[in-house]
C-alpha cells in the first residue's frame, strides 16, 4: 500500500483519488470550499459506466494535516501551482515523488534535459522559480493526462471518457519509482504507459491545447465546430505549426503533423475544451501556462509566432469583455 496525496480534488484529481482509494491505496486529498465540505461529510463519489463508486478518503485543507507521502499528484490548474509552492513541504519525505498531472508546460521540463547552456526560467510557468526551489525537480515525474471528467456537484465526479495516462522520468529512465507508480495506477484500472521520453507526449498535448483552448475561448465552439469551420481549421493548423517549430527548437520531433493531429481530435468533437468549460463556469483559465509558455519559449529561440500571438490576444480580449459585462 502506498501513501498518496492528490493535491487538488477537482475533476481529474477526484477521478484519480476515487479509483486509487478503491484499489486499496491510502489516499488523502487536499481540497477547499464546497468540495472539501462535501467530501468530508459524504465521501467522494465517482460516476462511471452508469454506476456509482463511493469511496471514503481523508480530505484536508492543509498539507500539514497529513504529513509525508510516497507520491503527491499535483492536479490543480497549472496556473495555480506556484501559489501552493510554499505549502507543499509537509508532504515531502526523503523519497517522495511529485507527479505533475495537469496541462501546460511543466516547471521541471529542463531538469536532466539535453540542452546547451543554462536552463531557462519561464515566468509564464514558474515565476521566480518557486516550484523549482520548493519541490525540487529531482522529485518530479511527468504525466500526460488523457481522460476527461467533470465535477457534477461538490463531492461527485463524473468520468466522461478515457483511462489513459502516460508517465515518465525527466531523465528518461524507467526507474524503480516509475515502475512502482505504473503498477499502482494499473491496479486502479488506469491504462498506463511508462515511457522513456515523456517530453514528446507533453508536446503533443501542448501543441493541441495551445491551439484548441484559446480559439475555443473566443469562438465559443466545440471541437467539432472548430474543425468543421474552414477558417477556424486553418487558424488552428497555423497555431499548431508554430508550436511544433518551438518543440523542434528544444530538440523534440513530433511523430504527427498538425493536420494529422487535428484529425485525431475528431472522435471527441462533441466536447468543449476544458478552457471553455472553465470560462463558462466563471473560473480562471490557464492561458499563460498553455499558450503564454509556448510564446515565451519561442522568443527565447527567436521564433516568430503570429498565429499564437493573435490567438492569445483574442482570448485575453474575450476575458476582458467578460469581466466588464
Amino acid at each position: 500500500m502506498a501513501k498518496i496525496c492528490i493535491y487538488g480534488l477537482g475533476a481529474i484529481g477526484g477521478f484519480l483519488a476515487a479509483r486509487l482509494a478503491d484499489s486499496g491505496e491510502e489516499v488523502a486529498g487536499i481540497a477547499r470550499g464546497r468540495q472539501l465540505a462535501a467530501i468530508r461529510e459524504r465521501g467522494l463519489t465517482l460516476i462511471q459506466n452508469d454506476a456509482k463508486l463511493e469511496t471514503s478518503i481523508q480530505c484536508v485543507a492543509q498539507p500539514a494535516d497529513i504529513g509525508p507521502q510516497d507520491f503527491v499528484f499535483l492536479t490543480m490548474k497549472s496556473h495555480t501551482a506556484p501559489a501552493i509552492a510554499g505549502q507543499i513541504a509537509p508532504l515531502l519525505g526523503r523519497d517522495t515523488a511529485v507527479v505533475t498531472a495537469y496541462n501546460g508546460f511543466p516547471w521541471w521540463y529542463f531538469h536532466a534535459a539535453d540542452i546547451s547552456g543554462d536552463a531557462p526560467l519561464l515566468n509564464s510557468v514558474d515565476p521566480g522559480g518557486v516550484l523549482w526551489r520548493s519541490i525540487g525537480p529531482e522529485r518530479a515525474i511527468g504525466s500526460v493526462v488523457y481522460p476527461a471528467a467533470r465535477v457534477a456537484e461538490p463531492g461527485v465526479i463524473e468520468h466522461v471518457f478515457g483511462d489513459r495516462f502516460s508517465i515518465g522520468e525527466p531523465d528518461g529512465s524507467i526507474s524503480e519509482r516509475l515502475q512502482r507508480l505504473a503498477q499502482i495506477m494499473t491496479r486502479a484500472g488506469f491504462d498506463i504507459t511508462a515511457i522513456p521520453n515523456i517530453r514528446v507526449e507533453i508536446w503533443l498535448k501542448l501543441v493541441a491545447n495551445a491551439a484548441f483552448n484559446p480559439v475555443s475561448l473566443f469562438t465559443g465552439q466545440t471541437l467539432a465546430e472548430m474543425l468543421d469551420d474552414a477558417d477556424t481549421y486553418s487558424r488552428l493548423e497555423n497555431i499548431m505549426t508554430e508550436a511544433v517549430a518551438v518543440a523542434a527548437a528544444l530538440g523534440v520531433q513530433l511523430p504527427v503533423r498538425p493536420a494529422q493531429l487535428l484529425e485525431l481530435t475528431r472522435p471527441f468533437g462533441a466536447h468543449k475544451t476544458s478552457m471553455l468549460q472553465d470560462f463558462e463556469a466563471g473560473r480562471e483559465v490557464e492561458l499563460d501556462t498553455i499558450v503564454g509558455s509556448v510564446i515565451e519559449l519561442a522568443r527565447l529561440y527567436d521564433i516568430v509566432t503570429p498565429a499564437l500571438d493573435s490567438a492569445l490576444k483574442s482570448a485575453r480580449q474575450r476575458l476582458e469583455v467578460s469581466k466588464r459585462t
